[in-house]
């Protein structure tokens, strides 16, 4: 699927923290699709995509209409995600295959507002979910975890 001029390039997740489904939704006119990724990849591409936005340049007026039904059953796991720029279109081109053999891939082509926009959001929902261990990183449950700096001794507690 390829979209050159994307209506909505969104991302969302469903169910309680710490069983979130994380999903990309894209759609241009009458095509759309909606993918279920991983929050790190869902965190790396939003940090990569607000780092290429301040490269370029501040974008002009950010789109505001970034919701979608996110209770949808995904089409396709992503399995990667690929950025690139296309300097004649002055467009962010979002690449993304899905895991296994089947190997869907969608191209969307994204401008710096609907890159910056993404990035905004995508980085309050990554931040909205469990805090991270000060330790290993990994998050933390309501009840601490065993955390592998500690070798088990002493859970870390929120």
């Amino acid at each position: 699927m390829d979209l050159d001029a994307p209506d909505i390039f969104s991302v969302g997740a469903s169910g309680p923290v710490g069983e979130r489904v994380f999903v990309l939704h894209f759609s241009e006119g009458a095509r759309s699709a909606t993918v279920k990724v991983e929050k790190q990849q869902v965190a790396v591409l939003a940090t990569y995509l607000a780092r290429i936005v301040r490269q370029l340049g501040r974008p002009a007026h950010l789109p505001e209409d970034l919701d979608f039904d996110v209770d949808v059953e995904p089409d396709w796991v992503v399995g990667t995600i690929g950025v690139s720029y296309d300097e004649e279109s002055d467009r962010l081109v979002v690449i993304v295959e899905e895991a296994g053999e089947e190997a869907n891939v969608a191209r969307v082509a994204i401008t710096r507002e609907q890159a910056a926009a993404f990035a905004i959001r995508a980085t309050g929902l990554v931040e909205a979910g469990r805090p991270p261990c000060p330790l290993c990183g990994f998050p933390l449950d309501p009840a601490g975890h065993d955390c592998p700096r500690t070798n088990g001794h002493r859970p870390p507690v929120t």
